[in-house]
């Protein structure tokens, strides 16, 4: 057998640690650095001649400079021989961009696509896509995995009082209906009309809360300005306990002032990316063994599907 090797870039080496220990391997070596003009230097400290690479990197904010390490990264590993390169990128950036939303507008997830398999990357292992096409953006095998697994038993600990499942708007309302299917639970959704890009105003909710605890999905949270102004409205049309699962916590620009504020009573995410802030309103769940047991699959040539089905 030809072993295989993990490598990390600098966007979440702690979450490539914990993976790494999951397995019982140490994390290989490699050194990035900086021009004096900002380009990124890699050099990578071991060969891996013929080995099977996967290579830990979300493309995470600062997304340009973690998109850039990963795709140079991938290109060294590429004219070094490795064997096979498997992109691990917990999230992935640039996804909302997936269609012509309007006139004159990039596609950016299928850019981001062509340049990943440019590189050279074989493979790509990532969690909740923004949307389940991108998986069809790319002409390598994409495993795109079920964030909800990690929030199911933590849902169950919790014995909410006639719990109800939550889509925050109606795009997300298959994400609910999964949750809700392998939970037992009913779904409500929250109307949402969406202004400009990460602004919006809650409209209405479509179905009964009054008396209930709701739990909110959604696959990432952002401005956090969607789930905070849900979980208003949601308390006002009587529900009790609001809580959020998302699986990837960007919360940017006032995110976490927002959350802290809000009358959302706790958002629930994955370490997919690494918390700018500490809150007590957040509840961060590892996706590192899922991660390490899906290496270990794709490694051996297993199926994937069997840890979800």
């Amino acid at each position: 057998m030809r072993g295989y090797k993990i490598f990390t870039g600098n966007a979440h080496p702690e979450f490539a640690k914990e993976v790494a220990k999951h397995l019982d391997v140490n994390l290989s070596r490699a050194t990035l650095g900086r021009f004096s003009d900002g380009e990124i230097s890699v050099q990578l400290s071991e060969s891996v001649r013929g080995r099977d690479v996967f290579l830990i990197q979300p493309t995470s904010s600062p997304v340009n400079d973690n998109l850039m390490e990963l795709l140079i990264m991938t290109d060294a590993l590429k004219r070094s021989s490795a064997g096979t390169i498997t992109a691990v990128v917990p999230y992935f950036g640039y996804a909302r961009q997936d269609r012509k939303a309007a006139p004159r507008v990039p596609i950016t997830a299928k850019l981001i696509a062509n340049l990943m398999e440019t590189s050279g990357i074989d493979r790509v292992v990532t969690i909740d896509l923004h949307a389940g096409q991108i998986q069809g953006f790319f002409d390598i095998p994409v495993d795109n995995l079920y964030g909800s697994i990690i929030f199911m038993d933590y849902v169950k600990q919790k014995n909410l009082t006639n719990p109800v499942i939550a889509s925050p708007d109606i795009g997300g309302v298959a994400r609910a209906r999964y949750f809700a299917s392998r939970l037992g639970l009913d779904i409500v959704i929250v109307d949402k009309r969406r202004e400009k890009a990460n602004e919006s105003e809650v409209m209405n909710i479509i179905g009964d809360v009054n008396g209930r605890d709701v739990i909110l999905i959604d696959d990432m949270i952002d401005t956090a300005g969607t789930i905070v102004k849900a979980a208003s409205v949601l308390k006002k049309h009587g529900a009790g306990y609001v809580m959020a699962c998302a699986t990837h916590p960007v919360l940017s620009g006032q995110a976490y002032d927002r959350i802290e504020n809000g009358e959302l009573d706790e958002l629930v995410v994955s370490n997919s990316l690494p918390l700018q802030r500490q809150s007590n309103k957040i509840t961060v769940l590892s996706v590192a063994p899922l991660f390490a047991e899906v290496i270990r699959r794709v490694y051996h040539n297993e199926s994937v599907n069997g840890l979800f089905s």
